[in-house]
């Protein structure tokens, strides 16, 4: 019986469900055994494919059929909402770094407008490796989910039956974490399907930025709220791009942050994130 809910983030659309529930059981164990704990059974955790109930239509694919794609240009909305969002992060000295530096000679899309050119830039001033580019591709996603509500509706009633009465914790991963904070403070899985749920574990979550919570009608300023009895477990690394390097405790007083090290390669790494003793520690008490 699925003991651990778990749902997955951006550009997973080449793998599978199979390989997915794979990657991420074996990095659970990975952590749990680090630290001398018990493993999980194969059973332990069930990871709806959601992936597909974002689709968009084959008018807005890119190569492979990735709609997401760099060579895909950002329509209006996308473009409003991907400079806010980085408006919210980005600091002023950084912009004020590049603010003499020719377009030309910044090396990033062409099909971008300046004004997020610019951004791009100033933010990679803080996350290098292209953090500017990866945060862009990954707030297209983010920003279809947000806002286009009936493919949203679609994802959060597949996720939704992946609930079973043995549920304990639910983790989500980048967008996966606002999936299933959205899912739960809506209250849209059946009360039987959650009564045993006591944590969720948030990790390398985008609900950092300001223009994400406000995608989700929640006013700046306005704590992030769970249906009381559920604890909540954010766990970030500082090198993350998609967080802003930031936790989530400053926004309620009902969660409490971790900080981890992933390392240089991909802070951003759904496996790095699930090996970590913070959420090892998490299973280990929520599934007792």
């Amino acid at each position: 019986m699925a003991r651990i809910v778990g749902v997955h983030g951006i550009r997973q659309s080449s793998t599978s469900k199979r390989q997915l529930t794979d990657d991420w059981l074996g990095a659970l164990n990975g952590g749990l055994g680090g630290l001398g704990m018990p493993v999980l059974p194969g059973d332990a955790l069930e990871l709806p494919h959601w992936t597909g109930l974002l689709e968009r239509g084959t008018d807005h694919l890119g190569p492979q059929g990735d709609r997401f794609d760099a060579a895909v240009p950002l329509d209006e909305g996308e473009v409003d909402f991907v400079v806010a969002a980085l408006e919210d992060v980005v600091r002023e000295e950084d912009l004020d770094r590049i603010g003499q530096v020719e377009l030309q000679t910044l090396g990033v899309p062409q099909l971008w407008p300046p004004r997020l050119t610019r951004l791009v830039m100033a933010y990679d001033l803080r996350f290098p490796r292209g953090g500017g580019k990866l945060l862009v591709s990954a707030l297209r996603e983010v920003r279809l989910y947000l806002y286009e509500p009936e493919p949203a509706a679609r994802v959060r009633s597949f996720v939704a039956g992946a609930f079973g009465a043995g549920t304990c914790v639910v983790i989500g991963h980048s967008l996966g974490s606002v999936i299933a904070y959205d899912l739960l403070r809506r209250g849209e899985v059946a009360p039987d399907r959650t009564a045993a749920v006591r944590t969720l574990v948030t990790c390398g979550s985008p609900l950092a930025i300001p223009s994400v919570r406000r995608g989700l009608g929640i006013a700046d300023g306005e704590p992030l709220k769970l249906p009381g009895g559920i604890a909540w477990v954010n766990v970030f690394d500082p090198g993350d791009f998609i967080t802003g390097g930031v936790g989530l405790s400053a926004l309620s007083p009902g969660i409490t942050d971790a900080q981890v090290d992933n390392g240089n390669g991909d802070p951003h790494s759904a496996l790095r994130y699930l090996r970590a003793g913070a959420v090892a520690r998490v299973i280990a008490d929520g599934c007792r």
